[in-house]
C-alpha cells in the first residue's frame, strides 16, 4: 500500500510540492553515521545546499558510529514511527531495509525530474543502490578495498614503491622484511574488522567466491574459495608478522610512520592524507586479486528517503540530488577517498579534474571499477547477527585460537543456522 501510494506522485504534482516546500518552509531531519569521516562532509554540503534552497532548512539527528548502529537506530525509529526525513545507510544495510518497506522508490522520482541527465549518474553505480527493482538509494559514497603503503619503510625494506605487490603471498613477504627493519615497526595490518563483514567479503569475492548460492538456499564462502581467503588471512599473520591488534592501533601507527602496509576501505584515504601530511611518502595500491573471475565489494553509503509526506518528500528529493550529485560529490571526494555515483565531476576542471591529476592515489579505486561488484547482505531478521558472527571467527584465526579451515568449517554453520528457513 505504501509503494502504490508513493508511485502516485507524479511530475506535475512533484513540482508544485517542492514550490510549497520553499515558500513556506521545511525542515528536513537528515541522520548519517561514522562522524570521524562525514561530520565535517555532511555539515559543508547542507550549508551549501541551503544556501541554494534558502526555503528548505537541514536539521541533523546525532550520528550514529557506524553502519549497524544507524540501521538499529532507524529500526527502533520505524517501530515508533519517529523516522528520519533522510537517511545515509550502508550499501549492504539496503536489504533490511527494503524488506520491511521503509525506504522510498526514488525511481519515479527519478523519471519525472527533467533535471535528472544533469546529475550524470553512472547506471553501473545507480546499480548499487537498487534492491528488488527498485531503487532504494543514490550514491553518496562509494570504496573499494585498496592497500595504503609506506614508501620509505618499503623502500628501506628492499621494496619497490613503484612496483608494488599483486599477490597476498607477495605482500607478506614485503610485511616481514619491513617488520623489524627498524625499532617499534609493525610490517602490515589487514583490517578484518570493518563493517558488515566487508574485509571478509573482499577475501572470498578476490579468490572467485560468493556468499551464497544463486538462489540463497545454501551458504558458498565456505567452498574453497572462502577457504583460501581464510588462509591468506592466517598467512599474513604467520608469514607477514600481523599483529593482533585493533584498527585504532593501526592507523596510529601508520600515520606515525611505524607500519609498512594497512588494507583499508578508500573511504580512509582523506583521513590518511591528512593525519600524515609530509611525514612520508604514501602511496595506494590495488588490491590483489586471486582468480579469473575475481570480483571486490563496493563498499559506502547510499543517500535514502523515508518521509511519507508529499512536500517533505519532494524537499528530500532536491537535497537527496544535490548530495550526491556534481556539488555535493565534489566535496565528498575533497573531504574522503570515496568516489561519487556520478562522473561529471571527473572530467570538469571547475571541480575534481585537476585534483585527480594532482593526487593520484585517489585514481586506485577508479582502476578497480571493473571487478567491483555489490556489497552482499544476508537476507531475514539475523542480518545483523550474522556479521557479529562472522567477525568472531576472524578473530579467532587472526588471534590463532583456530585453524584456518577449522574456523571457516564452523563459521558456515553458525550462519547457516541463522539464516531463514526454507520453505518445503
Amino acid at each position: 500500500m505504501h509503494l502504490r501510494r508513493r508511485s502516485l506522485l507524479t511530475a506535475p504534482l512533484l513540482v508544485p510540492a517542492y514550490a510549497r516546500a520553499q515558500a513556506q518552509g521545511v525542515e528536513l531531519s537528515v541522520q548519517y553515521s561514522i562522524p570521524e569521516l562525514f561530520r565535517g562532509l555532511m555539515e559543508d554540503v547542507a550549508a551549501a545546499f541551503m544556501r541554494a534552497n534558502p526555503g528548505i532548512r537541514i536539521s541533523f539527528r546525532a550520528p550514529e558510529q557506524g553502519y549497524e548502529e544507524i540501521l538499529q537506530r532507524n529500526l527502533r525509529d520505524a517501530i515508533t514511527r519517529t523516522l528520519p526525513d533522510v537517511a545515509f545507510h550502508g550499501l549492504n544495510r539496503q536489504r533490511t531495509l527494503a524488506e520491511r518497506d521503509i525506504p522510498v522508490d526514488l525511481g519515479p522520482l527519478m523519471r519525472q525530474d527533467p533535471q535528472i541527465a544533469a546529475q550524470g549518474y553512472s547506471e553501473s553505480l545507480l546499480s548499487l543502490g537498487q534492491v528488488g527493482g527498485k531503487q532504494t538509494g543514490i550514491g553518496f559514497s562509494l570504496s573499494t578495498p585498496i592497500l595504503y603503503y609506506n614508501a620509505d619503510l618499503v623502500r628501506r625494506a628492499g621494496g619497490d614503491p613503484d612496483k608494488l605487490p599483486t599477490s597476498w603471498q607477495e605482500v607478506a613477504a614485503l610485511a616481514r622484511a619491513i617488520h623489524g627493519s627498524a625499532e617499534n615497526v609493525t610490517g602490515m595490518f589487514f583490517d578484518w574488522t570493518i563493517t558488515g563483514n566487508w574485509s571478509w567479503q573482499g577475501l572470498v569475492f578476490s579468490h572467485g567466491g560468493t556468499m551464497m548460492n544463486a538462489d540463497e538456499t545454501r551458504v558458498a564462502f565456505g567452498e574453497e574459495p572462502g577457504r583460501r581467503g581464510m588462509r591468506a588471512l592466517r598467512m599474513l599473520v604467520d608469514e607477514g608478522r600481523m599483529p593482533d591488534i585493533r584498527p585504532a592501533t593501526m592507523f596510529s601507527d601508520m600515520f606515525a610512520g611505524r607500519m609498512g602496509i594497512s588494507m583499508q576501505s578508500t573511504a580512509q584515504l582523506g583521513r590518511y592524507n591528512r593525519e600524515i601530511g609530509g611525514r612520508f611518502r604514501l602511496v595506494c595500491g590495488r588490491y590483489p586479486l586471486s582468480a579469473p573471475n575475481a570480483r571486490l565489494p563496493a563498499g559506502g553509503n547510499v543517500g535514502m528517503i523515508f518521509t511519507r509526506d508529499a512536500q517533505k518528500q519532494a524537499a528530500a528529493w532536491q537535497f537527496v540530488k544535490f548530495a550526491t550529485g556534481p556539488i555535493g560529490a565534489t566535496m565528498m571526494v575533497k573531504h574522503t577517498g570515496y568516489m561519487p555515483a556520478t562522473t561529471i565531476p571527473a572530467q570538469r576542471e571547475d571541480m575534481l579534474a585537476p585534483f585527480y591529476r594532482e593526487n593520484p592515489n585517489h585514481m586506485v579505486t577508479f582502476r578497480q571499477q571493473d571487478v567491483i561488484t555489490g556489497w552482499y547482505a544476508f537476507p531475514g531478521q539475523n542480518a545483523l547477527k550474522i556479521t557479529d558472527v562472522i567477525n568472531d571467527h576472524l578473530q579467532s584465526v587472526v588471534a590463532k585460537r583456530a585453524e584456518p579451515d577449522a574456523a571457516l568449517e564452523v563459521m558456515a554453520r553458525d550462519v547457516t543456522g541463522l539464516l531463514p528457513r526454507q520453505r518445503s
